[in-house]
Parts: C-alpha cells; sequence; structure tokens
C-alpha cells in the first residue's frame, strides 16, 4: 500500500526556516518524481516544487524560487522542503504527492505557519 506520510511543519516567525519531510513507503520510490503542494485557506491546492526521479532535475513555483529547496535521499525513501525567508504568504498546509500509473497519491499534509 502507497503511503506518504508529512513531517516538519509548526509556527514560525517571517523570515525564519523550516524544513519538511515526506516518508514514502509502499512503491519503489527512487523510481518516481515527487512533489510538494500547499493549499492555503479559501484557495486551491498549488504546486510548490517537483524533483526528478533520476538526475535530481527540480522546478518550482516562482512565489518559492530562491527560497524553498525541494531534496531527495533514495536510500531514506524520503522527499525534502527546506524553506526559508518564510512569509506570512506561505501558510498553508503542505502535501506531499507522487503520480504512479496515472493515479495520484496524497500524504495527510503538515501545517506550516508563518507569523509574528
Amino acid at each position: 500500500q502507497v503511503q506518504l506520510v508529512e513531517s516538519g511543519g509548526g509556527l514560525v516567525q517571517p523570515g525564519g526556516s523550516l524544513r519538511l519531510s515526506c516518508a514514502a513507503s509502499g512503491f519503489t520510490f527512487s523510481n518516481y518524481a515527487m512533489s510538494w503542494y500547499r493549499q492555503a485557506p479559501g484557495k486551491e491546492r498549488e504546486l510548490v516544487a517537483t524533483i526528478a526521479s533520476v538526475g535530481g532535475s527540480t522546478n518550482y513555483a516562482n512565489s518559492v524560487k530562491g527560497r524553498f529547496t525541494i531534496s531527495r535521499d533514495n536510500a531514506k525513501n524520503t522527499v525534502y522542503l527546506q524553506m526559508n525567508s518564510l512569509k506570512p504568504e506561505d501558510t498553508a498546509v503542505y502535501y506531499c504527492t507522487t503520480r504512479r500509473f496515472g493515479v495520484r497519491t496524497w500524504g495527510q499534509g503538515t501545517q506550516v505557519t508563518v507569523s509574528s
């Protein structure tokens, strides 16, 4: 059974940093691209960052470029999102996701709140 479990969210002041983790199980992690999405209250879920299965190529939403870094450790079946210079508008539930055979699987999400 495919499972994605996020962790690392919390409350942080503007300008601060957080590192999110997503532990994957139930599939061959290294074969699939992984992504982070986020959903703020009253807004649609949006793509934050994606990392390829091989080679490590990455893509970011314009709103987080230069501040967030996605990475993966295939030996640990884990994908990370390092978030620096956080802003109040980064407040959202962050989800880890992958798509296999046309089916997208989501984690349960982790809350990130940026506030003073």
